[in-house]
C-alpha cells in the first residue's frame, strides 16, 4: 500500500514539473498582453490630448445650453486632462495652446450659463409667501417651517453642477460675485415688495378700522371678506391700532356730557407712525428669515469655503437697509423729543422690544460673518435703547417743569397734564421689560448688561412710574393754587387724584407700581377722601342756616311759639335763616353747576354725598319752622321743599342744567 501511495506521489511531481513552466510562460504572455492593451489605450489617449481642441471645439461653441450640462462638464473634463497632459510633457507644443483657448472658451461659457440661470429663474419672493412664513413662525410654533422655494429643483441641480466644476477646476470666482449680485438684489426687492405690499393694504384697510373704532355703532353688523393671508396679516398689524385708538378713547377723562372747551383727549394723531412703526417690525421679522432661507440656499451652490464671506456679501445690502429705515425712526424719534412730542416716541418701544426678541436669533444667522456686519444690529439696537430712555428722562422732566398756568381748565376737570401723562405711561406696561431695561442700559444710573433682567427691569420702571406720578402730583398741586375760588382748587385735584387711580387700576399700572411702593394706592385714597372733605367746606354757609349755627331757637320755645304769636324779632330771624339758606343753595348752584366732575360715578358718588349731608339737615330745619306763622307770605321764604333741594343738587356739575 505505500509502494502505491509513493508511486502516485512521484507521478504528480512529474506532472507538476512539466506543467509549471508551461504555466509561468502562459502568465507572462498574460501580462504583455495586458501591458500592451494599456498601453494602446494610453497611446490611444494621448494621441486623443493631440485632436481634442478640434473634436470638441464645436460643442464648445455651442455651449451648455444646447449640447446639454453633463455632456459638456465632460467635454470640460476631457480638456481638463488634455492640458495637464501638455502642461507636464510638452509645454511648448501648439496643441497645448488650442487646448487652452478651447478651454478658457469653455470656462467662459460655463460663467455665462452660471449667470444666464440665475438671470432666467431668479424671482423676488412674494409678499404673501413673506407673511405667511412670518406669521406661521409666530402663530403656529410647532409646526412646519414653511420653506421658500427660491429656484426650481432641476435649475438648483444644475447651478450646483457648474459652481463644482469651477470650483474644482479653475481659480475663477467671477460665478460667486454674479451669485453675490443676483441673490442681494432679490433680496432687496422682496423686501421693498413687502413694504409697497403692506403700506397698500394698510392704507386701505386703515381708514375703515379707525372709523370704526370711534363709531358708536361698530357692533352693528357689517360685510366680511374672505380671508386671504394677506389679509390675515394685514389684519393682525392693523390690530395694535385699533387697541391703541380704543385705549385712548376709554382713557379720555371727558364724557359727551362733560366736555369742555380746549380739551385734548381726543385721539392723537400718529396712525402713520403706527403704520410705519409696523411695517418696519415686520421688515425685521421678514429680513431674518430672508436671510436665513439664503443661507440655505447657498449651501448647496457655494462651497464651504467661501460660505461666509459669500453670505456677508448677499445679506450687506439688505440689512444696511433695514438699518437705516431703524436710525431714521430713531432721529424721528429725537426730533419728536425736542418737540415735546412723547407719544409719537412710545412707537420705539415696539420695535425695541421685537428687536431684542429676535437678536439672539440673528446673532446666530449671522454667525462667522465679518465684525462690523455682526455689530450693526447692535448698534441699532443701542441707538433705539439710548433714545428711548432720554425720551423717558426727558417727558419726567416736563412733567415737573410744566408751567404752573399752562391752560388751567376753568371748570375744574382733569388736567391736559394728567391726561398726557396717564395716556403716555399706560402703553409701557406692555413693554415693561423693555422699557426697564432701557432705563438702566441707558439711564443717568447705567448699569452693565450683565445686571439687567426682567425683574429688575420691571422694578426699574416701576420705580420710574412712581416717580413720574409724584412729579405730576406735585405739579396738579402748585396749579390747583392758581384757582381764584377756593372750592374749584379740591373739584380740581379730586377729578385728577381719582381719573390716575381709576387709570392706574385698570390698566394694571397699579399692579406694577406696588412692586416698588405698595402704599401707592391708599395714597391716592386718601388724597380722594381729603379733597370730598375739602369739597365739603363749600357747604358751611348753606349748613350755617339750616343747623342755626347764629342765633339757634330750641325744640321748646318753637312748641311754645305754635301756641302763642311771635314777636317781630323772632319772625325776622326765622325769615333771615330762610333767606339766607335760599341764597347761599341758588348761589352754589349757579357757581357749581359749572364745575365739571367727568367721571359719571364718581359725578353722581359725589352728588349723593351732598344730599346726605344737606338734606337731612334741611328736612328738620323744615319741619322745625314751616308749622309757624312768621310771615304773611310763607311761599316767598320757603322756596325749596326736600325733593327741591334734591334736585337742585342733581343739576351740580352740569352747564346744562
Amino acid at each position: 500500500m505505500l509502494t502505491i501511495l509513493q508511486s502516485f506521489e512521484n507521478r504528480l511531481r512529474k506532472l507538476e514539473n512539466t506543467v509549471e513552466p508551461v504555466y509561468n510562460e502562459t502568465e507572462m504572455l498574460r501580462r504583455r498582453q495586458e501591458n500592451i492593451e494599456k498601453t494602446m489605450v494610453t497611446l490611444d489617449n494621448v494621441l486623443g490630448y493631440y485632436h481634442v481642441a478640434k473634436e470638441v471645439e464645436e460643442f464648445i461653441k455651442e455651449g451648455p445650453h444646447n449640447c446639454g450640462l453633463e455632456k459638456y462638464l465632460s467635454i470640460m473634463d476631457r480638456l481638463v486632462q488634455a492640458h495637464n497632459y501638455f502642461n507636464k510633457h510638452n509645454p511648448t507644443s501648439l496643441e497645448l495652446t488650442d487646448v487652452i483657448r478651447v478651454y478658457d472658451d469653455g470656462k467662459e461659457a460655463l460663467v455665462i450659463e452660471f449667470r444666464t440661470l440665475l438671470g432666467r429663474h431668479c424671482r423676488p419672493v412674494p409678499p404673501v409667501m413673506v407673511l405667511d412664513m412670518i406669521s406661521t413662525d409666530e402663530e403656529l410654533q410647532g409646526s412646519d417651517d414653511i420653506q421658500l422655494e427660491h429656484l426650481p429643483e432641476k435649475i438648483l441641480t444644475e447651478l450646483s453642477l457648474i459652481s463644482t466644476w469651477l470650483f474644482n477646476n479653475t481659480k475663477n470666482t467671477e460665478y460667486m460675485k454674479d451669485y453675490t449680485r443676483s441673490r442681494s438684489s432679490m433680496l432687496i426687492k422682496s423686501l421693498q415688495g413687502l413694504k409697497d405690499h403692506m403700506k397698500t393694504s394698510t392704507g386701505n384697510s386703515s381708514i375703515s378700522l379707525f372709523s370704526m373704532a370711534n363709531s358708536p355703532a361698530a357692533g352693528g353688523k357689517g360685510k366680511t371678506s374672505k380671508d386671504t393671508p394677506a389679509r390675515k396679516s394685514v389684519r393682525k398689524m392693523a390690530h395694535s391700532f385699533k387697541r391703541r385708538a380704543a385705549t385712548a378713547l376709554m382713557q379720555s377723562p371727558f364724557d359727551p356730557g362733560n366736555k369742555r372747551q380746549g380739551s385734548h383727549a381726543e385721539l392723537p394723531k400718529e396712525e402713520n407712525l403706527d403704520v410705519e412703526v409696523d411695517i418696519y417690525i415686520t421688515e425685521l421679522s421678514a429680513l431674518l428669515k430672508l436671510i436665513q432661507s439664503e443661507a440655505q440656499l447657498m449651501s448647496g451652490i457655494i462651497a464651504d469655503k467661501h460660505h461666509r464671506s459669500v453670505f456677508d456679501n448677499i445679506i450687506q445690502e439688505g440689512l444696511d437697509s433695514v438699518i437705516k429705515n431703524g436710525e431714521l425712526l430713531a432721529v424721528n424719534a429725537k426730533k419728536s423729543i425736542a418737540k415735546h412730542d412723547f407719544i409719537n416716541v412710545l412707537s420705539v418701544f415696539p420695535v425695541l422690544k421685537h428687536l431684542r426678541s429676535i437678536k439672539p436669533e440673528f446673532d446666530l444667522t449671522l454667525e462667522g460673518c465679518a465684525t462690523p456686519t455682526r455689530a450693526k444690529l447692535t448698534s441699532l439696537l443701542s441707538t433705539l435703547g439710548s433714545t428711548a430712555a432720554k425720551a423717558l428722562e426727558e417727558f419726567a422732566l416736563s412733567i415737573k417743569t410744566d408751567p404752573e398756568k399752562a391752560s388751567m381748565p376753568k371748570d375744574g376737570t382733569v388736567h391736559e397734564l394728567t391726561n398726557r401723562t396717564i395716556i403716555f405711561l399706560e402703553p409701557l406696561l406692555d413693554y415693561a421689560d423693555t422699557a426697564g431695561a432701557m432705563l438702566l442700559l441707558h439711564g443717568e444710573q447705567a448699569a452693565p448688561s450683565e445686571a439687567v433682567d426682567p425683574k429688575k427691569s420691571k422694578m426699574r420702571l416701576a420705580d420710574y412710574i412712581t416717580k413720574t406720578l409724584s412729579a405730576l402730583g406735585l405739579n396738579l398741586t402748585i396749579k390747583a393754587e392758581t384757582y381764584s375760588d377756593p372750592t374749584l382748587r379740591p373739584v380740581f385735584m379730586l377729578n385728577n387724584y381719582h381719573y390716575i387711580l381709576k387709570s392706574l387700576k385698570r390698566s394694571g399700572l397699579l399692579d406694577l407700581i406696588h412692586t416698588w411702593n405698595k402704599d401707592v394706592g391708599q395714597f391716592y385714597e386718601d388724597r380722594i377722601n381729603e379733597q370730598k372733605k375739602l369739597y365739603s367746606e363749600s357747604w358751611s354757609r348753606v349748613m350755617h342756616y339750616i343747623t342755626e349755627v347764629h342765633e339757634p331757637i330750641s325744640q321748646q320755645r318753637i312748641q311754645a311759639m305754635e301756641n302763642s304769636k311771635l314777636k317781630d324779632k323772632e319772625k325776622q330771624n326765622i325769615k333771615d335763616k330762610f333767606s339766607g339758606f335760599n341764597k347761599e343753595l341758588e348761589d352754589i348752584l349757579k357757581i357749581q353747576k359749572g364745575y365739571a366732575i367727568p367721571d359719571p360715578e364718581l359725578r353722581e358718588q359725589m352728588k349723593k354725598d351732598n344730599k346726605d349731608f344737606i338734606i337731612p339737615a334741611f328736612r328738620m330745619f323744615l319741619d322745625k319752622f314751616k308749622r309757624l306763622n312768621f310771615t304773611k307770605n310763607p311761599e316767598k321764604y320757603i322756596k325749596y321743599s326736600v325733593q327741591d333741594v334734591a334736585e337742585v343738587v342733581d343739576k351740580l356739575f352740569d352747564m346744562s342744567a
